[in-house]
């Protein structure tokens, strides 16, 4: 039995208004209001991190807000994760140097193939994630999806985690586009596949209902973290009524610790 407790990551995703949001499918959209006092939030439950994405800022060719990154920045006290339009390293300069821990790549990732390994040269692995959204289609398995485009690239999962490997990614998240904001669950058999293969730390995102679906999946998988934005914002599935909560640590800590049951490599 392992030791190790994943790291409980909540996600929060904002329009180009601004406004924070919640989406289902990557379609339907549920907004939740202002992102820094929702933010504050999390950081008064101390968080182990904090993921910020805005996901209209590649659609619309701009970086995410650095007047938002400065407020959660004066505020917070967690670490933090931020991606949204990023095209460049004076843009990854930007945030980090606003205080946050990393940042997300993902369309640029596959859209200019030597960004990814620019941006880890200069800065280091460890302030690099790669977002993989991953999309199940009827007849062709998994496709890698960019969502500023709506298109799918053909290119297999493991291909694709190996090139982000290889090209100087800290780690990588894995999110499901079929399974966002249902909360029935992560996509489970990509992940194990996926885990058990990544030479580096892998970020489960997508399906996450409440603590119980991040549990089965890290008791038979070898995800490093688990990352959820409904499970965090939503007071159950059915009514979905904006009640923003956090577990305790000694609770987390019961949940997770010696439930792993394969050895991590």
């Amino acid at each position: 039995m392992s030791l190790f407790r994943p790291r409980i990551i909540p996600v929060v995703l904002i329009d180009g208004s601004g406004q924070a949001i919640k989406t289902i499918n990557f379609k339907r959209r549920i907004y939740l209001g202002d992102p820094v006092n929702l933010i504050n939030l999390f950081s008064s439950f101390q968080v182990d991190e904090l993921i910020l994405l805005d996901i209209d800022a590649t659609r619309e060719k701009r970086l995410i807000s650095l007047d938002i990154l400065s407020d959660i920045a004066d505020e917070g006290t967690m670490p933090f994760v931020v991606g949204g339009g990023i095209r460049d390293v004076n843009d990854i300069y930007k945030i980090l140097s606003l205080g946050a821990e990393k940042v997300v790549l993902s369309d640029v990732v596959f859209t200019q193939p030597k960004f990814l390994e620019e941006a880890s040269n200069r800065f280091g692995a460890s302030t690099i994630s790669v977002c993989i959204n991953i999309k199940k289609t009827l007849f062709k398995g998994y496709k890698i999806y960019l969502p500023s485009s709506k298109a799918v690239i053909d290119l297999s999962i493991l291909d694709a985690v190996k090139f982000c490997e290889e090209s100087g990614a800290g780690e990588i998240i894995i999110q499901s586009v079929n399974e966002d904001g249902i909360m029935n669950g992560y996509d489970r058999p990509i992940l194990t596949e996926v885990s058990s293969k990544s030479i580096v730390p892998i970020v489960a995102l997508g399906g996450a209902g409440n603590i119980q679906h991040m549990v089965e999946t890290f008791s038979n998988t070898h995800v490093s973290a688990f990352a959820s934005g409904s499970t965090f914002v939503f007071g159950d599935k059915k009514n979905r009524g904006v009640i923003v909560n956090y577990p305790e640590k000694n609770y987390l800590e019961e949940m997770f610790v010696g439930k792993r049951k394969k050895a991590i490599v």
